[in-house]
């Protein structure tokens, strides 16, 4: 076999073996219905705290949404913040986000979303993706239960509470913060620009 017929030969098998990677790939659909099912459990948020989740307290709203120099956020809340620290890390698997998202409804906490985080680090120089969408920034921490310094990456998927801004939109208008202690309408993050 000659030279050049044996690289076509890889080259086809090469295709075939990407097809058949590309076939097995589920759709963004068929991944957020399955990272829906997996996180089902976290209705409960005593679930959540049991499986490593911690809350951070506060229900974060940004009334105003962003402005220069912010993260374009639309005005809206993101709510509660449950944060499972044991999950950070450079790959992303969907169906074990770092943060849910909830709503607080009456002496409840409403699941409502997750969120995938990544803290800037070194060798990461791309936002990671899942379920198609790259995550967003990089930004400062979120105030008051982060600090600024905490640069990082961040995609909020909302799987329960519909969101008019979009399903991977950091912000929704849909979910309230009550007008109570724990509630904090603050200023957007800065974006924060890599060298």
């Amino acid at each position: 076999m000659t030279r050049g017929l044996r690289l076509l030969a890889v080259l086809v098998v090469m295709t075939g073996l990407a097809r058949n990677v590309a076939a097995q790939e589920p759709s963004v659909d068929a991944q957020l219905a399955q990272a829906k099912a997996a996180l089902a459990r976290y209705q409960d948020p005593i679930a959540a705290v049991f499986d490593g989740y911690l809350s951070t307290i506060a229900c974060v709203d940004y009334p105003k949404g962003g402005g220069e120099g912010q993260m374009a956020f639309k005005p809206g809340a993101m709510g509660v913040h449950l944060l499972n620290i044991s999950l950070i890390g450079p790959k992303l698997d969907p169906a074990k986000p770092q943060v849910l998202l909830y709503e607080p409804v009456g002496d409840k906490l409403v699941l409502t979303g997750a969120e995938w985080f990544l803290p800037v680090m070194p060798g990461v120089t791309e936002p990671p993706k899942v379920f198609g969408q790259s995550l967003q920034g990089p930004m400062e921490g979120h105030a008051p239960f982060m600090p600024p310094g905490l640069h990082h990456w961040d995609l909020h998927v909302w799987l329960w509470k519909d969101n008019p801004n979009g399903m991977f939109h950091s912000t929704n208008p849909n979910v309230k913060c009550p007008k109570a202690a724990y509630s904090f309408a603050t200023d957007v993050p800065k974006m924060v620009h890599t060298h």
